[in-house]
């Protein structure tokens, strides 16, 4: 890459591929000046290269051949945004053997087959870049890979995903779950199936990745349990209010003792923790280690033009560390266990819905008492021959949890399955 002209190459010309090209094509006064190097895209993958599109690119740019995008000369690195396991998978497995660096913003590639995809880069001694494919313009990837290349960071906390926050916020203000998602279809902040986001499953893989890169251990998409947020209630989101917190469906990746625990679930977070005023389909994230103590990190995390910054910068990173080696292998450097599931510890907001009885809250106390789980704080709201109860339980195993609410589920007295949120303290 020694000419100042760089050629680029994209995976796709969808809205990230335009917003790149565009991205690149005005501001490559600014790259240059950075960089030495004009990066200009010279092909762009596209499954019918006769459409219109709002920012076409160059003349016999745009092909519907993945060979004549791997094969051409002129072609120094690659933007991967295409999106989906396959053909991507197989696309970017032949541009790193071909020695071509590759930038990916698709996050189910990169938790999925990071691995493989990384011992390939590393084999062909090129680089492989995905910072993309987590907060689109947040740098979390950059930021942990790099500045706290030496730190022990211990805990990822992070909202993830903006579709979830945004409905969460929305119920904030008032309103059921169906209102609110059907809002955010209706503004652009949720896809028309909005499977993957709701049930927690991108969030999943973003946290996956986050949790390899911060603890240098490679975390697969299975091992992250997940649960979304298509049961939460009206009622929830009010007694999260009530006890000075927030609902949020938050990414959680924990180091203790050596080894892992990563997960996403609806969490009550205490009002004054950074991820507690995060608003609408906005990403946070927060770091915390042994030097750094904590470290909060946000900004738009979707969308066209966010997501191609994100590209770009990976783009301009590659360029100005060709040759040297840096980030050229795997994040992952040990193998650290999984920490046992049923071991992993937190404060707990679980909300029981009841039978209006004599002896019913006793019950209940004895219960969670019996699996050694104290209760900090009640709420009881008794409405026409029912009761919810609203618990914060102290910091526990949350096999011992729920093992207490099995056994409460079997009760006569309980009309329905509890809801449990771990608790995120300021």
């Amino acid at each position: 890459m020694a000419s100042v002209d760089v050629g680029v190459g994209l995976l796709g010309y969808g809205t990230v591929g335009s917003a790149v090209s565009r991205m690149l094509a005005e501001s490559g006064d600014e790259i240059e000046r950075a960089t030495g190097h004009r990066l200009t895209v010279v092909r762009a993958l596209v499954r019918d290269p006769a459409k219109n599109r709002d920012f076409a690119p160059g003349d016999d740019v745009l092909t519907d051949d993945f060979a004549a995008l791997r094969d051409d000369p002129r072609v120094d690195v690659v933007a991967e945004v295409m999106g989906g396991i396959e053909p991507a998978g197989g696309y970017v497995r032949e541009l790193l053997r071909a020695g071509k660096p590759v930038v990916s913003a698709n996050k189910q590639l990169v938790a999925r087959e990071g691995a493989d995809l990384f011992a390939i880069a590393s084999a062909a001694g090129v680089q492989l870049r995905f910072e993309a494919s987590v907060c689109a313009a947040v740098p979390v990837v950059k930021v942990l890979r790099e500045s706290l290349v030496a730190e022990n960071v211990h805990r990822v906390l992070g909202i993830v995903n903006g579709t979830t926050n945004f409905v969460l916020s929305r119920m904030a203000r008032g309103g059921t779950y169906a209102e609110a998602l059907a809002e955010a279809q209706a503004l652009g902040y949720a896809e028309p199936d909005p499977t993957d986001d709701v049930t927690g499953a991108d969030a999943a893989a973003k946290i996956a990745i986050l949790a390899t890169v911060a603890f240098g251990s490679r975390v697969l998409l299975d091992d992250v349990p997940y649960r979304g947020i298509e049961t939460i209630e009206p009622a929830h989101v009010a007694a999260a209010a009530s006890f000075g917190m927030a609902l949020k469906l938050i990414g959680i990746a924990t180091l203790t003792e050596g080894a892992v625990d990563v997960r996403v679930q609806p969490a009550f977070v205490e009002n004054a923790h950074p991820l507690a005023s995060v608003e609408g389909s906005s990403n946070v994230v927060v770091l915390q280690g042994d030097a750094i103590r904590e470290v909060t990190l946000g900004g738009p995390g979707a969308g066209g033009i966010e997501t191609a910054s994100a590209v770009v910068a990976d783009l301009v990173s590659v360029v100005g560390t060709s040759g040297t080696g840096f980030l050229q292998n795997d994040a992952c450097w040990r193998e650290l266990p999984r920490l046992d599931p049923a071991g992993w510890r937190a404060p707990f907001y679980v909300h029981l819905a009841v039978a209006d009885r004599p002896g019913v809250l006793g019950h209940a106390a004895a219960t969670f008492a019996k699996h050694d789980v104290s209760i900090a704080q009640l709420v009881q709201h008794l409405e026409g021959g029912r009761a919810a109860l609203d618990l914060v339980l102290h910091d526990a195993p949350i096999g011992s949890v729920e093992a207490a609410l099995d056994e409460l589920s079997r009760s006569p007295e309980m009309l329905r399955r509890p809801f449990i949120a771990p608790v995120i303290a300021a």
